[in-house]
């Protein structure tokens, strides 16, 4: 009897112990828990997300606990925060709270779709968290432009208006290359200045224009011109196309060339001028003036050529009227034909003599003191 009641009363211990202990660690469990308002977000490649948890303390007693994250992709990249400082541990006193900074970063280069994982806080705790990203990413640069094409004559500038965007998760120095003829002239802006190369940071973009200027002499024609963007990492190229519908050359001379002649003062002199279309596209509203010296006057016949075909010429004839005190020298007279487009110079010398009238005077003036001399030498020479 007296053994039945000691091997009783030794069960019964167990039994008691076994349930105190079993309480004790459901309490346990319990003691802390992990809260976020958000635990589920959705994201892009290439975003990072911030959470701000906090650590509940729900026990009578100081709880440290050991934080750390799992089931989280191994590409990902992750930080625990508080006061600013790197953390893995914190202790949380009696019925209070502390809060700590959960930093993840979705990589660029990532499928699409929903990946969880969770928060610990040694076994006392854990919070469940979900992002989605809704896209698949990549680790790339975009080049584009919202006009890939213009059309112009040689003369033109071809302005484009790009954006280069760097989809990476770091920061790029992308160099600005052109491949071109020889002849062209590629040069790239940002901010108003002229670059060879930017600057973009992880996930950023910048708007670059371009301004292409074809050869003088350039044929008509489509033209592609690839333009690239490249790293040590990444590139990108974009390929705009320019359309030369024509050139626009001009040229005003004689029908011999000769840019002279002989002007008497106060007389005019007609000159016989040739515009001359050298392009490939006709030429239109040509409109002709001078520059003359002071008090000199320049008539154009016609004033206006109204259209002018390619490989054609035509005469104008100009009609110059000296200043009737000019002196006797060269004097230089300016004459232009202007279109829009291109613009025909030349030069004329314009000598220019003294009237006969005034030459004729002179000599009798001349023979006038030759006489005066020869009565007097008459008059008064025996005497």
């Amino acid at each position: 009897m007296k053994v039945w009641k000691k091997w009783f009363s030794l069960l019964l211990s167990a039994f008691i112990g076994i349930i105190i202990l079993g309480t004790h660690t459901v309490l346990a469990a319990n003691s802390v828990t992990l809260y976020t308002p958000y635990t589920k977000i959705t994201v892009a490649p290439g975003e990072s997300v911030d959470y701000s948890v906090d650590v509940i303390n729900n026990s009578d007693e100081l709880q440290t606990v050991d934080l750390s994250v799992s089931g989280i992709p191994r590409q990902w990249n992750y930080n625990l925060k508080s006061g600013g400082l790197a953390i893995s541990q914190l202790s949380i006193l009696p019925k209070e709270k502390k809060s700590f900074s959960l930093k993840v970063e979705v990589p660029f280069q990532v499928n699409k779709g929903s990946y969880r994982f969770k928060v610990n806080a040694d076994e006392l705790g854990s919070l469940p968290l979900v992002i989605t990203v809704f896209e698949k990413g990549t680790y790339e640069t975009a080049f584009s432009s919202d006009q890939l094409n213009m059309e112009g004559h040689s003369g033109s500038t071809f302005s484009f208006r790009s954006k280069l965007n760097n989809q990476t998760a770091e920061v790029q120095l992308y160099a600005l290359m052109a491949d071109v003829q020889r002849g062209w002239n590629v040069t790239f802006k940002t901010g108003g200045k002229q670059v060879s190369s930017v600057e973009i940071e992880a996930n950023g973009n910048k708007e670059i224009n371009i301004d292409i200027n074809p050869p003088a002499q350039v044929e008509a024609g489509k033209y592609k011109i690839p333009i690239t963007a490249v790293t040590n990492n990444t590139s990108s190229k974009l390929e705009l196309e320019v359309v030369i519908t024509g050139t626009y050359n001009m040229e005003l001379t004689t029908q011999t060339g000769l840019l002279s002649a002989n002007i008497t003062a106060g007389e005019e002199k007609k000159l016989e001028l040739m515009v001359k279309n050298t392009g490939s596209s006709p030429l239109t509203d040509i409109q002709l003036s001078s520059s003359a010296p002071s008090n000199w006057s320049v008539q154009f016949n016609p004033k206006k050529i109204y259209r002018l075909e390619p490989s054609s010429s035509t005469q104008v004839y100009a009609t110059i009227k000296a200043d009737k005190k000019a002196i006797p020298g060269d004097y230089v007279t300016n004459m232009e034909a202007r279109t829009p487009e291109v613009t025909a110079k030349a030069s004329f010398r314009i000598a220019v003599k003294t009237p006969l009238l005034w030459g004729w005077i002179g000599i009798l003036i001349i023979l006038g003191a030759f006489g005066s001399v020869y009565y007097l030498f008459r008059k008064y020479g025996r005497r």
